[in-house]
């Protein structure tokens, strides 16, 4: 290495930031999230768990690979961009299939589970679910565009991050919102 970053390791800090940033939305409106939000909760940060190994794994194995085991890494990094191997990579295909799945579903359900919730910015759980599905495009678009389909969900994850972060605590023992002034006339 060379002392500046390369983008597993950029991507791997990223990974780790979601899942600590997702684990905070969820734990925010547990109650309301539902076994919805329970399901997409586990399957995003599967994902984003496996996607931080596996940038680990770019960054600092397969450089060390590379000069005894050119074949090797070839395959694998054609697996990780959607390509196919050509000879066998063990459980890095495995690993690797697990992760896109886990980002997938996981981010399209807890976008939506998000969303069901109405605790934290609906705007932004609406262009989770909608910004991890069209990720699916990549498999029949060229490499060039897998910056920019990251985009919609980098934003969404940012929206609700500002809103967990200006989102009140809640009071009691319930995570209800507060009476609004129609209920209370009512009592």
């Amino acid at each position: 290495m060379t002392g500046r970053w390369c983008g597993g390791e950029a991507k791997a800090l990223m990974a780790a930031l979601a899942l600590a940033g997702i684990t905070g939305m969820y734990l925010r409106q547990v109650r309301q999230a539902g076994i919805l939000g329970f399901l997409g909760y586990v399957l995003f940060a599967a994902g984003y768990l496996l996607m931080f190994g596996i940038e680990v794994v770019a960054a600092a194995v397969l450089p060390v690979l590379a000069p005894t085991a050119p074949g090797y890494v070839a395959d694998v990094l054609a697996v990780a961009f959607g390509g196919t191997a050509i000879h066998g990579i063990g459980g890095m295909q495995t690993v690797i299939a697990v992760s896109s799945v886990g980002y997938l579903a996981g981010g399209c359900l807890f976008g939506i589970a998000l969303f069901r919730a109405r605790v934290l910015a609906r705007w932004a759980s609406a262009l989770l679910a909608a910004g991890t599905v069209a990720t699916v495009a990549l498999a029949v678009l060229p490499e060039s565009f897998n910056r920019p389909l990251a985009v919609p969900t980098g934003v969404a994850l940012i929206g609700l991050g500002i809103s967990l972060w200006r989102a009140r605590p809640a009071t009691g023992s319930d995570n209800s919102a507060p009476p609004t002034v129609e209920h209370a006339a009512a009592q």
